[in-house]
C-alpha cells in the first residue's frame, strides 16, 4: 500500500503542475487510507507540509511567467495565515477525541474532519465540472478580501487543505485578478499557509521525516510533469477531468467515514 502511495505522490504535484490546485484534496487520502496516518490531526499537518513545499515550486514557476500578485498575497494572506495558525496551534489539540453519541454511533474528531473534508471535495468538484470560472474579474473588495482569507485559513488548519479551489474564485471575484493570474497569487498564499499550519502543528504531533520528505520530492517531479504538460492540454478538459476524479473520491470518503 505504502509504494501506491508514493507512486500517487507524483500526481499530487501533477495535479498542482497542471491546474494549480488539487495538491491537499489527493495527499490527505493518500496519507490517510494509503499510509495509515491518524486522520484528525498528524494527516493534515503533512498534508499542509506536502502542498507548502509543491506550492513554493509552483509559485516560482508561476513568477516566472510574471503571474503572482504579491500585493493580494499580502492582504488576502496575512488574514488566512493568521487563521491557519490559530486553528492549528490553538483549536485542534482541545478538540475532543469523542464529540457526541447517537444511540451506538460514536461521532468522533477523525469523522468530522473526514467528512468536511469529503464535502469539500464534492463542492470543489461542482465549480470544477459545472460552474467554470470566468476570465472576468470584478471590482476588488477589501472587506471580502479580509473575510475570505480568515474562512480559508480556518478551512486549511482544521481540513488540512490548501483552498486552492476555494481560493481560486476568491480571488477572481473579489481580488480582482484574471484566472491565470489568481492560480499563480493562489499558490503563493497556499505556501505561506502550508508553512505556517504546519510549523504550528509541530509541537504535538509525530513527524516521519522520512516519510514526508520521500512524499514531497515524488510530487516535486510531479509538479515538473504537470507544467510541462499544462502548455499542452485545454484547461477546462484537465478541470473536467479532475473534477470526476475529485467527486467519486468525495462521497467514498464520506461513504467510509459514516457507514464502514
Amino acid at each position: 500500500m505504502e509504494i501506491l502511495g508514493y507512486i500517487l505522490a507524483i500526481f499530487v504535484g501533477v495535479s498542482i503542475g497542471l491546474i494549480g490546485a488539487g495538491g491537499s484534496i489527493l495527499a490527505l487520502p493518500i496519507l490517510v487510507y494509503l499510509f495509515g496516518i491518524e486522520a484528525a490531526e498528524t494527516a493534515p499537518a503533512y498534508s499542509l507540509f506536502v502542498v507548502g513545499i509543491c506550492s513554493v515550486i509552483g509559485a516560482y514557476m508561476r513568477h516566472k511567467q510574471g503571474l503572482v500578485n504579491f500585493k493580494t498575497v499580502l492582504f488576502f494572506g496575512a488574514p488566512t495565515v493568521f487563521a491557519i495558525f490559530i486553528t492549528r496551534y490553538f483549536i485542534i489539540p482541545i478538540i475532543p477525541h469523542h464529540l457526541f453519541t447517537i444511540n451506538h454511533f460514536i461521532f468522533t474528531i477523525r469523522i468530522l474532519v473526514m467528512g468536511m473534508f469529503g464535502l469539500l471535495m464534492i463542492l470543489a468538484s461542482y465549480f470544477m465540472i459545472l460552474k467554470p470560472v470566468s476570465d472576468t474579474p470584478v471590482k476588488v473588495n477589501q472587506v471580502l478580501n479580509f473575510g475570505g482569507g480568515v474562512f480559508t485559513g480556518f478551512l486549511s488548519g482544521l481540513v488540512g487543505a490548501g483552498g486552492g479551489f476555494i481560493m481560486i474564485p476568491a480571488l477572481i471575484k473579489i481580488g480582482n485578478l484574471t484566472v491565470q493570474m489568481a492560480i499563480g497569487t493562489s499558490l503563493a498564499i497556499i505556501a505561506l499557509n502550508a508553512i505556517v499550519g504546519f510549523a504550528a502543528s509541530t509541537s504535538h504531533i509525530f513527524i516521519d521525516w522520512k516519510l514526508l520528505l520521500t512524499f514531497s520530492s515524488l510530487s516535486i517531479i510531479g509538479i515538473v510533469i504537470g507544467n510541462h504538460f499544462s502548455k499542452k492540454i485545454k484547461s477546462e478538459i484537465l478541470k473536467k477531468g479532475f473534477g470526476w476524479v475529485i467527486l467519486f473520491t468525495g462521497i467514498f470518503i464520506i461513504i467510509k467515514e459514516l457507514i464502514f
